[in-house]
This record gives structure tokens, C-alpha cells and sequence, in this order.
């Protein structure tokens, strides 16, 4: 039995990089167990060398597991122990762009990076076809999507992503920038920008961007499609087609910024409510065997009142070990937890 050492990330946010540890962890369990098949044991936080660590044990680590393990969100490096030494192993992460294309914005409100793509993990390796996670694009759907953090975790992947927000001045700021960073990047790609008409009315604004990381690769028709909406979540129906994303992922509302806004109840920043009134949209959008990811402030919202919320769309909650081990202090006013729930 070999062990193995990883080697956290340093994060900006010194809250986030007190919680990485545990978070990592139960990030790590949830790969251990849809993709990896419960070969790794005894995960545990050590200190080596004053630095923090968290170590496993397994048989063997091959290739496809470590293809796997380096898209965890919070490893920087990989370690095989032996004795006090430290054994590099190389990680190839699914990365396809550079990551200032997550990190390079800056914004009040903006949610931790690490966090989105731990999200997007957690999400993905409950969904039927978590296996396939280095060989299938994906495609995401972030209904809530702000400025577009996990629609970029989701273009670095590789996948397709798709977006709705109803906040116009993020919509314009993320087109702004999404199509000024390919540009600059020299990046393949061709983007149409514009007012959505219906009835000789204009209905909402709509960016569609496909795109390729290699020159190669858009040439062969292999591309990427990026797509976000700036209208009201609860209207997602009208623009995407019925079950065609394999992944919803949202940070939900914390009851600060951000919102729905529906007739009769003008803005709804209540998790509770917000979720009332769009989970039968983003259910409708789900393929079956696909999965729905939600983070919220728990100080605003309890895990079974929106656990209960999810059911009744017919989605089967994901609450086994370690589900139910990401919940962890943002500030003195949030508390963040993940929710997760399957089609059927």
C-alpha cells in the first residue's frame, strides 16, 4: 500500500484557505467514489514540514487516476511518500485556456474561484456520467450566472456553457470582457451580440460565442459554445431547449446581492422563493441522469427546506457521505453549503 500526498493550493481569501482542508477532503471522497472506485483510504489532514497536507493511502495510482485528480479544485501538486521524501507526480489537468480567463476579473460579490470549481466538481461526479468526465464535453448551465465564474470554469474544461442572468449591466460586463479576452488571447472564435425579437418586440439580449482553444480544432468543427442570456432565470425555458444540459450549477442568492424578479413579487432574494419559482424551469432543462448543484448562505435558507424543494421536481437528493461535508464560513453573515440532486 503506497501513500500519497497533496499539496493544497494557496487561496487569496484566508476564510476559504482555512476551510480548504476539510473541503478538500470531502472533495477528494467524492472523486474517490464516483470515479475511482474506493480505492483510496485513510484521508487525512497532515503537516509536512509546517506545510499543510491532505494524504491517502491506495494500491496504485495510475495514469487515468491522476488525470482525474488533478482537476481536484484545491491541489497544487501531487506527492508519493517514501519515508521523508516527497515523489512528484505529474498532473495533466483538463485546463485548456489560461487560467486568467477565472482569476484576471475582479468585482464585489464575486465568488471565491476555488469554491465555483469545487462546486462544478461536486456536481459533476453525482451525474450518471461522471466516468466520462475527461473525455465528454459537458454541458453546463449556470442560471444565476452573474459575471460568469462557472461559465469560465466550465469553458476551461472544455465543456459547453451556457448562462442566464438578469441583471443587465453583469450581462454586458462579462460580454465585454469574454470578447475583449479572446481577442487579446488570439483565440478562434466568432461571436454574435444582440437584441433577442419576438413579435417585433425585443425580449432580452443574447451573446453567442463559439470558439476553440486550438486553431486546429475550430477548423474541424470541433468547437466550443458558450451562450448567456441577460434575462430572468425563471424565463431559461424560452431560450434553451428541454433537456439539453447535463449540469445546472448556481450560487444561490445569499440574501445580499442578486436575485429573480417575478410577477406580483417584485425582486425575490430569498433562496426559498427564488428556488420555488425556478426549479420546474431548470429541472425541464435537465437531461435525465444529469445533476443540479446549488450553493446558498444556510443562515437564510435551511439544507431540508431546500432539499425539500428539489424532491418535489422529482430530483433525487445526493446526500451521502460527503455530501454533507462542505458546509463552511464565508463571513460573519454566510455560511455556505452545497446541495446536490440527480434526474432520475
Amino acid at each position: 500500500m503506497a501513500q500519497y500526498a497533496l499539496l493544497i493550493l494557496p487561496s487569496s481569501n484566508r476564510v476559504y484557505a482555512d476551510a480548504s482542508i476539510a473541503l478538500t477532503q470531502a472533495e477528494l471522497a467524492a472523486f474517490n467514489r464516483a470515479v475511482l472506485g474506493g480505492r483510496l483510504s485513510a484521508v487525512e489532514p497532515r503537516t509536512i514540514g509546517g506545510v499543510p497536507y491532505v494524504t491517502f493511502d491506495a494500491d496504485h495510482v495510475d495514469e487515468r487516476d491522476t488525470a482525474f485528480l488533478a482537476n481536484l479544485s484545491s491541489v497544487y501538486a501531487l506527492f508519493e511518500l517514501s519515508g521523508d521524501m516527497l515523489r512528484p507526480i505529474e498532473l495533466r489537468p483538463l485546463d485548456r485556456f489560461d487560467d486568467d480567463l477565472i482569476t484576471i476579473q475582479k468585482y464585489q460579490g464575486k465568488t471565491n474561484e476555488q469554491f465555483t470549481k469545487l462546486l462544478l466538481n461536486v456536481t459533476l461526479l453525482a451525474c450518471s456520467a461522471a466516468p466520462e468526465m475527461l473525455e465528454r464535453r459537458f454541458r453546463v448551465l449556470d442560471p444565476l450566472c452573474g459575471r460568469g465564474t462557472t461559465m469560465q470554469q466550465a469553458l476551461m474544461y472544455g465543456f459547453d456553457a451556457a448562462g442566464v442572468d438578469r441583471d443587465q449591466k453583469d450581462f454586458e460586463a462579462y460580454a465585454a470582457f469574454i470578447q475583449t479576452w479572446l481577442k487579446r488571447k488570439r483565440i478562434k472564435h466568432k461571436a454574435d451580440f444582440g437584441p433577442v425579437r419576438r413579435n417585433r418586440q425585443v425580449i432580452a439580449k443574447r451573446l453567442q460565442i463559439e470558439l476553440a482553444a486550438a486553431k486546429d480544432d475550430y477548423k474541424s468543427g470541433e468547437k466550443q459554445q458558450l451562450d448567456v442570456v441577460n434575462v430572468d432565470t425563471v424565463r431559461s425555458g424560452e431560450f434553451f431547449k428541454p433537456e439539453s444540459f447535463d449540469l445546472i450549477v448556481t450560487d444561490l442568492p445569499y440574501g445580499v446581492q442578486h436575485g429573480s424578479r417575478t410577477p406580483g413579487k417584485g425582486l425575490v432574494r430569498s433562496p426559498a422563493d427564488l428556488l420555488a419559482d425556478a426549479l420546474p424551469v431548470w429541472t425541464g432543462l435537465l437531461r435525465r441522469g444529469g445533476a443540479i448543484g446549488i450553493a446558498w448562505n444556510t443562515f437564510v435558507a435551511k439544507r431540508d427546506e431546500a432539499a425539500e424543494l428539489l424532491a418535489k421536481c422529482g430530483l433525487d437528493i445526493v446526500d451521502e457521505d460527503p455530501y454533507q461535508s462542505f458546509r463552511h464560513r464565508v463571513d460573519q453573515a454566510i455560511q455556505r453549503d452545497i446541495l446536490v440532486a440527480r434526474k432520475p
